[in-house]
């Protein structure tokens, strides 16, 4: 046998029990010189703690919490994770949690096994659960929004008591920006969607929809996307071959940047001969290459107001359930 078929000798962790024996002290001692608030003998707590070190012995979270305490683990569901817009926001989000002292468990929440998925995280002792439901499912979040932990919906309002909510203005934001490119003087509008069970495509589309019927007009052609670069190029590429709109609205930017890419290459001039705009404001719109006209949907505000609400639903279990509406900004660059 080889020296790299020799497997080393597993090192044992170190327990409470282990640091008593060596301390002196109690097992339950331990675990009060490890909890805040708890009453222990300041000397006591000093010598635990200095053997903690040297022994190498660290606090069982998951065990505290299993014990009526704080666990810090927070569960993120996240539905479609292709577009860049929610890559960078759960990134964002897990970031302040951390920062928190928050531990995030991040669960695939578009899958087959989605529903597998909810009954295996609830077996840890979560001190809450965030859900990324814009593209997840309506059943699904409802039976997340149903397991009596405190919770906040991101993306897809939850109407059920203790679920609080954060979204965007998602129709405020396409309705502004139908309303400006009408005032440019735009006439025949197109929109590329995303899935329909999508919360938030629905919503977007909506915006476009009602503007146009308040200037007495109507989407003239529409195609499906997915919310992806190659889902706008190949929805862009349908759309454009048959119709000649002069204003292209795309549920988001990865969408848009996707169409804007079909267009060039059919040879269109944007935006002479069409606008076309996204939602969402990712890091692409802004290279020179695309310099996308976009509707800011911020993810720092957003972020903001899950921790806001989380805070306070840790703070007050039985406190009445808030929305918070995020405001959308339009983003004028080259395109339309």
């Amino acid at each position: 046998m080889s020296d790299f078929d020799e497997k080393p000798e597993q090192k044992k962790r170190v327990t409470a029990q282990m640091v008593a024996d060596a301390a002196g002290v109690s097992r339950s001692a331990v675990s009060r010189a490890f909890t805040d608030g708890a009453y222990l003998d300041s000397e006591k707590r000093v010598r635990i703690r200095q053997v903690a070190l040297e022994l190498g012995y660290q606090p069982n979270a998951l065990a505290a919490g299993l014990q009526g305490g704080r666990s810090h683990l927070v569960a993120i569901f996240v539905g479609n994770m292709r577009s860049p817009y929610d890559t960078a926001f759960v990134g964002h989000l897990v970031g302040r949690l951390n920062a928190l002292g928050k531990w995030p468990i991040l669960i695939d929440g578009s899958g087959a096994q989605a529903s597998t998925a909810v009954e295996d995280v609830l077996r840890y002792p979560l001190d809450a659960m965030i859900l990324r439901g814009g593209s997840m499912p309506e059943d699904l979040v409802l039976q997340c929004a149903k397991i009596g932990i405190p919770m906040i919906s991101s993306g897809r309002p939850v109407d059920i008591d203790g679920v609080d909510n954060v979204c965007c203005r998602n129709a405020d934001g396409t309705r502004s920006m139908t309303e400006f490119l009408i005032a440019q003087g735009r006439k025949k509008f197109a929109y590329i969607s995303a899935p329909r069970a999508y919360y938030s495509s629905t919503q977007r589309r909506n915006g476009v929809v009602q503007a146009l019927a308040q200037a007495g007009r109507e989407l003239m052609a529409e195609e499906d996307g997915d919310f992806t670069v190659d889902g706008g190029f190949d929805a862009g590429m349908r759309l454009l071959s048959n119709h000649r709109p002069d204003a292209l609205i795309c549920a988001n930017d990865a969408t848009a940047i996707g169409a804007l890419t079909a267009a060039k290459e059919m040879g269109w001039q944007v935006p002479d001969q069409i606008a076309i705009v996204g939602f969402d404001d990712i890091d692409m719109a802004r290279w020179p290459s695309f310099d996308l006209t976009t509707v800011m949907n911020p993810i720092d505000r957003s972020v903001d107001a899950i921790i806001e609400l989380l805070n306070r639903r840790l703070e007050t279990p039985e406190k009445s359930n808030e929305m918070i509406l995020v405001k959308t900004e339009l983003v004028l660059r080259g395109t339309h």
